[in-house]
């Protein structure tokens, strides 16, 4: 994927939405791609996250799964199991490779933020 200004921009907006995410709740790429206006940009949303471990202020990317609450982007840590040991510093239950309790536990930011 080449980055444009446009990219890094969107990928701004998304940095800016996942800081925003609580400890202990967890959203999804889709639910952030819905909040700025760009729902079928889920996947670009996840480049996003692939691309945050080294953004300074610190992205809570650990924070992000899929839609069923899956931690698809595992592989994007320093190891394999880092994103769940994230989450479980923060009291969030994963089994599966999926978090437990996902709907109580999810934070739809367009609720939450308000659009």
């Amino acid at each position: 994927m080449q980055y444009t200004a446009k990219t890094n921009d969107f990928f701004q907006n998304v940095f800016d939405v996942v800081r925003l995410i609580p400890k202990g709740r967890v959203t999804s790429y889709g639910a952030i791609a819905k909040y700025l206006g760009t729902g079928g940009s889920s996947r670009m949303v996840g480049w996003a996250m692939n691309a945050s471990h080294h953004v300074k202020p610190k992205v809570p990317a650990h924070r992000v799964v899929n839609r069923n609450g899956m931690l698809t982007g595992k592989a994007h840590f320093e190891t394999p199991t880092k994103m769940q040991e994230l989450l479980a510093k923060e009291k969030i239950k994963v089994q599966n490779e999926t978090v437990l309790d996902f709907e109580k536990l999810f934070w739809d930011p367009v609720i939450e933020l308000g659009l």
